[in-house]
């Protein structure tokens, strides 16, 4: 839990300062003179600043209404309340029950005239909550009007415990002495989540993430942008996740085996040689696949940790899956490479993909072997990996263990703003993107499931997302559809459910979505917030498809399906939210915020210039 602080002061400090809270409204703090004399004298010998102490801009940790937890902030002053209690003048909150809020807003509130007093705050700590402290204990305190004298001794955050009124501005950044002494109860009242509310993850860090053999990485950086791993040596795993295209391609759908080109100017192939398929759905960005915390991969989860076979993964190769790898990344990585659609090509075409018609393990050994083969591969992997002696030892595993240390190296990526802000960098985000993680954080759900250090709680949900393309389903399932997770588990409940993808970078691997159906944040943001309204409106032209005429006729016919359509509406894990235009505008700045610097301007290895097979880079 956060505790960064920001004090919102006084009406004229807060008009003085460019990064307020657009929710943060100041009230007065004027008093009347005869209020000496109105049974509470020691409300005014103890008198203090009427700071009011509240999360950086308000986003969090703000605690709960009652007159238990915001008593130590005695007579007329601003109190956090929300903004429609409907307490009026005189209205009492003693032995009120807490009021959980949303949004937190400073309004003017009469300390006094609510029955607010002192003596249920001690040294910082509630002690008069409903059932603690029997009502007579207060009650001692209460009668003859001293119980104000509690705030004398209150050390939670004395800031400027007893400077006057007019000089707030300079003493703000006093602490007492007493501070660290009494430092578990500070802790112990400090925060106190409203109902709702999502606390901000702990910031990433180098040790968060697997430790990779930077020589296997280096070997793995040339396998990555070599060709030589696909079935008909046309196309490298950067041809569809290039550095260019944020990892991405910057396709809805991508082009595989077959096309020609990189990113929109991607071309589907001519003659015998163009595609015979669209990818089902959109290539994914690469940003920190190397987490520790990493346990699921691919839209539909189809691989994960698990023993379900005993070997480590749940994966499509089943039993099949060779042991031995790094990581899950490493375990991902053979799969593409035996993809008819994606990189081994159609059966009859080579080697390869023949072999994976017979049984998907049976195309790594004949894979390993072209690498091997070639001397500099050969003598690259006797360097690299202990237990390699001579370059027959060479082995599927190696090769995925290679791309898996490249790609974790290469796209580590916690530097944003947003992960400075994280560790404790207050000035990391503009005021619009702190309103915008706001909403992220709060009103807006967002990070109900892209949740965690990593922004992304590793589960499926159903987004309703507009349908088109060749889908991925069950096996044997002859319909034009995506069934998502169902398409793995074979679980009705799973069914159009997809997983939540990691946040960072996702200014760079547009477009959006399961299937890339939004080119925009502000597109993919607003079908989050409405998505039958926006399934409704939404325009094919939207989708940037490559052409490809003589599969056109499939690209859209699910939505002639009324009867799937209509199964699809079914599932929905997101409800509507109503946001303003500006509200939007703030969690797309805020989603911008998630870009790295350093991590993404300057990599550590790059493409390279030639690779030892000697076949064309793509660039």
């Amino acid at each position: 839990m956060s505790t960064r602080w920001t004090s919102v002061l006084t009406s004229r400090q807060l008009r003085s300062t460019e990064r307020v809270h657009p929710d943060l409204v100041v009230g007065d703090k004027n008093m009347r003179f005869f209020d000496l004399f109105r049974g509470h004298p020691f409300d005014h010998l103890f008198k203090r600043n009427r700071r009011v102490r509240i999360p950086a801009y308000g986003r969090q940790c703000v605690p709960h209404v009652s007159a238990h937890k915001i008593g130590r902030w005695h007579a007329p002053a601003d109190l956090v309340v929300p903004a429609d209690t409907g307490l009026g003048a005189g209205m009492p909150l003693h032995g009120a029950s807490e009021v959980p809020f949303k949004r937190p807003l400073i309004v003017p509130l009469n300390a006094k005239a609510h029955g607010i007093h002192d003596t249920d705050q001690l040294f910082g700590v509630s002690v008069a909550g409903p059932g603690r402290w029997p009502k007579r204990i207060l009650g001692f305190f209460e009668f003859p009007g001293f119980h104000q004298i509690t705030r004398f001794f209150d050390l939670r955050m004395r800031g400027a415990g007893h400077c006057r009124a007019d000089k707030d501005a300079k003493c703000g950044d006093r602490r007492s002495k007493w501070r660290h002494v009494f430092l578990v109860p500070s802790l112990l009242s400090a925060c106190i989540l409203p109902a709702g509310a999502a606390e901000l993850p702990a910031p990433l860090t180098r040790s968060d993430f697997l430790e990779f053999d930077r020589k296997q990485a280096a070997l793995g950086q040339l396998l990555f942008y070599d060709k030589i791993l696909s079935g008909n040596r046309n196309i490298a795993c950067a041809t569809c996740h290039h550095p260019e295209f944020g990892t991405g391609d910057g396709l809805s759908l991508g082009i595989g085996e077959g096309g020609k080109g990189l990113g929109s100017g991607r071309m589907a192939g001519t003659g015998d040689n163009r595609i015979k398929k669209r990818i089902p759905r959109n290539a994914p960005g690469l940003w920190n696949l190397g987490a520790k915390d990493l346990h699921t991969l691919f839209h539909d989860g189809r691989i994960s940790i698990a023993d379900t076979y005993e070997n480590g993964f749940n994966s499509p190769a089943e039993e099949w899956l060779p042991e031995g790898f790094n990581s899950l990344l490493a375990a991902q990585a053979v799969f593409p490479l035996v993809a008819q659609f994606e990189m081994s090509g159609n059966p009859k075409e080579n080697e390869i993909a023949g072999a994976v018609h017979d049984r998907i393990d049976a195309a790594w050994p004949i894979l390993a072997k072209r690498v091997r083969v070639i001397p500099e591969y050969g003598q690259m992997f006797i360097e690299a990996f202990d237990h390699i002696e001579s370059a027959e030892d060479v082995t599927i595993v190696e090769i995925a263990n290679s791309l898996a240390a490249f790609q974790a190296i290469e796209w580590q990526s916690f530097d944003s703003p947003f992960d400075r802000y994280l560790a404790g960098d207050t000035e990391a985000l503009s005021a619009k993107q702190i309103q915008g993680l706001d909403l992220f954080y709060g009103k807006a759900g967002c990070s109900s499931c892209h949740s965690g250090s990593l922004l992304s709680d590793q589960k499926f949900h159903a987004l309703g997302l507009p349908p088109f393309g060749p889908g991925r389903t069950r096996r044997f399932d002859p319909m034009v559809r995506d069934t998502g997770r169902m398409a793995e588990s074979d679980v009705l409940e799973d069914a159009y459910r997809f997983r939540t993808p990691m946040l960072r970078n996702v200014e760079l691997t547009a477009p959006y979505g399961h299937n890339g159906a939004y080119p925009t944040l502000e597109g993919i943001i607003r079908h989050h917030l409405d998505p039958d309204g926006m399934l409704a409106k939404w325009d094919p032209k939207l989708a940037a498809l490559p052409s490809a005429p003589w599969l056109e006729a499939i690209d859209f016919v699910v939505w002639s399906d009324s009867r799937e359509m209509a199964r699809q509406s079914l599932f929905r894990d997101v409800e509507t939210i109503d946001l303003s235009d500006s509200e939007i505008d703030a969690i797309v700045g805020f989603m911008k915020a998630l870009t790295g610097a350093d991590s993404v301007t300057f990599p550590p290895f790059g493409i390279p210039t030639s690779v030892p097979s000697g076949l064309p880079i793509d660039k």
